[in-house]
């Protein structure tokens, strides 16, 4: 028990870090570092930065996500498995960071609210089994998927920058979905999907904004 509470002070200093600070190490290239994003109007970077803002909302339930459900699952490769996506996540959070700063704007003040909630699901979903977790993860990230499908289409032609990120994190998402399904990830209702489909239409109306 006492471990148990250990590993959960952990986490939550771990969520307040990278729902709150500004700035993460990425151990990869930035993708848009060698991309221009010229002749942008003032409307155009506002709507990208609020696009950027969501997705780096959407990278923070990710990692809170992962480390909930690597807090409770059973089995050691399950584990290791969501260790080493939510690392890879971080590399997301860190050119969300950027390329908002780039724009010159911030992220959402709600990140805090986000990382608890996501927290608890993936903690609930470990608790339940990890074929459970795994399709949590599976469908979680085909969602990301059709989101930044969007997203791509939404983005002013003249964003080379916010449109190389972009396919970069919808290329490690599907990645990271096809791994949840090789591991044996179990298919969740329908019921379940919608909901989830529901909470991330609230994340993203309101992370667009604030």
């Amino acid at each position: 028990m006492t471990n148990f509470i250990d590993k959960l002070i952990l986490e939550i200093d771990k969520g307040m870090k990278f729902s709150t600070e500004n700035f993460q190490l990425s151990k990869r290239p930035y993708p848009a570092a060698n991309k221009e994003s010229s002749g942008m109007n003032e409307f155009e970077k506002n709507h990208s930065a609020g696009l950027i803002r969501v997705n780096h909302s959407g990278e923070v339930c990710a990692q809170a996500l992962y480390r909930g459900q690597r807090t409770t699952a059973k089995l050691d490769g399950i584990r290791e498995q969501m260790e080493q996506a939510a690392n890879e996540e971080i590399d997301h959070l860190a050119w969300c960071n950027k390329r908002l700063e780039e724009l010159g704007d911030n992220t959402s003040i709600l990140n805090p609210i986000w990382y608890a909630m996501s927290f608890s699901l993936g903690a609930l979903a470990g608790l339940v089994g990890d074929k459970w977790s795994l399709g949590f993860v599976e469908e979680t990230e085909k969602q990301v998927v059709a989101h930044l499908n969007k997203h791509l289409d939404k983005l002013s032609s003249k964003d080379k920058k916010s449109n190389a990120l972009i396919k970069q994190m919808r290329e490690d998402e599907q990645l990271h979905a096809d791994q949840a399904k090789k591991a044996g990830a179990s298919e969740l209702p329908e019921e379940v999907k919608k909901l989830m489909a529901v909470v991330a239409k609230l994340m993203t109306k309101t992370s667009y904004h604030i």
